[in-house]
This record gives C-alpha cells, structure tokens and sequence, in this order.
C-alpha cells in the first residue's frame, strides 16, 4: 500500500490533515517554511512536531557537508518522529555521501531529497546501512516538468532498492491526483503531495457518467450567472 504523506509547512494545515486518517505523515522543506512565514526556523520545525506523531521531515539548509552534518544532528534531536532531510547534492553538485553515511551511522532516519535518477539511488544505497530508516525522494513532477520520463527510474530505484528493508521510495513533486495511481501501480512505498491533491485523492471513485454531468452542470450555472444569450 503506498503511504500518502502531506507535503505541506502551515500550521492551521498540517492540524487539519493530521486528524485525515489517509495522511500518514508530513513532508517540509525550507521552501515550504518561508512561504508559511516561518521566521525561526528550529522553532517553527518544533512547533509542527509537537502537533503530530506521523512521521515529519525538516530539511538541512546548509550548503557544505561540515555543517550539514551539524544541522543533521540538532534536527535529529527534535523529536523521536523526525526524519532529517538531506538533499542527494549540494548546490555544486557534490554528492553529499559523507553526509549521509555519518548521519545513517548515527542512527538518524533520513529523507534523501532531490534524487532525479536511478544512479543516484545507487550511489545512495552504497553509503547506507541495512537497518536505520532512509526514504529516498525522487521528484517526478519536476522531472516530467522538463519533458523527462520518471517511471524508468522509479522502476530501477525499487528494483536495485528491494535488498534494503529499511529503505521506502517516495513519490516527490506530485503534479495531479492520478499521480497517486502511478505510484502505487509502480509500488512506490509513498507519494506526498499538497494539501488540494490530497483533497481530490479523497473524492477518486467517480463514474465517467457523474464526471460528465457534473461538468456540463458547471457550464450551464456559469453561463445562467453572465446572462449569456445568442
């Protein structure tokens, strides 16, 4: 069964998706964070972990592996629920292994973010253990974004990643709902998405007869209220 995780930083959010019992857990980035108006960043991360038990990830910002390493540690500390969230390359495009085979070492679950291909999950799956949780995030709509296919590296990331049981494949950068259906026929552990997605993953189920009327009940009310005429 593919987990859906809720890819979100607003508070008054995450308490409402946090009582959906379709939402296992959360997923943050810095991004997030500044949009939500976070202005301290270890304070607002402890604020949203003391609303849940699901599983939440908080990001790294830093840019060298000394003080990602660093951030990791404080992060990890945060609360027993916490995945820290390293991205696969820094922004030089250095691979960011020393990170996360210091932090995994350390027994500190991880959210391997920005990952775009199979051979970076090999390269990932080569500084891990077999036993400390790792969630490798591969982002689909940013890929499928600049006309790029995900599915083959899906396929070869949960193919080369089946030896380690403690590894999950996360479905990332959801563009639309059926983005859901993908995953879960590829076998991705997890998908997450924004809160709208996950909203219309609810309502899945309709017939292609009520798909039609709804519509056209639409076009007809939007017509009625502009008073068109012919």
């Amino acid at each position: 069964m593919t987990k859906i995780f809720c890819d979100i930083a607003d508070i008054k959010l995450i308490k409402k998706f946090n009582k959906k019992k379709i939402v296992k857990g959360f997923t943050t980035n810095p991004s997030l964070m500044r949009n939500a108006g976070a202005k301290n960043y270890s304070k607002y991360c402890k604020s949203i972990l003391k609303l849940t038990n699901k599983p939440v990830s908080c990001e790294v910002f830093a840019d060298d592996m000394k003080n990602m390493i660093y951030q990791g540690k404080k992060i990890s500390k945060w609360s027993k629920n916490v995945f820290v969230k390293v991205p696969v390359t820094n922004s030089k495009g250095l691979f960011m292994g020393k990170v996360i085979k210091t932090l995994n070492n350390d027994k500190i679950k991880l959210n391997i973010t920005a990952v775009y291909s199979s051979k970076q999950t090999e390269k990932i799956l080569k500084s891990i253990n077999k036993t400390t949780k790792v969630i490798i995030s591969i982002f689909a709509g940013r890929m499928a974004d600049v006309g790029k296919d995900p599915v083959p590296q899906f396929k070869e990331s949960l193919k080369i990643s089946k030896k380690f049981k403690n590894v999950e494949i996360l479905w990332a950068s959801t563009r639309e709902p059926y983005n859901y259906i993908q995953a879960k026929n590829l076998g991705c552990h997890i998908i997450t998405a924004p809160p709208a997605i996950i909203e219309k993953i609810e309502k899945f189920g309709k017939s292609f007869y009520n798909l039609t009327t709804d519509t056209v009940k639409g076009f007809l009310s939007d017509s009625k209220k502009s008073k068109f005429k012919i």
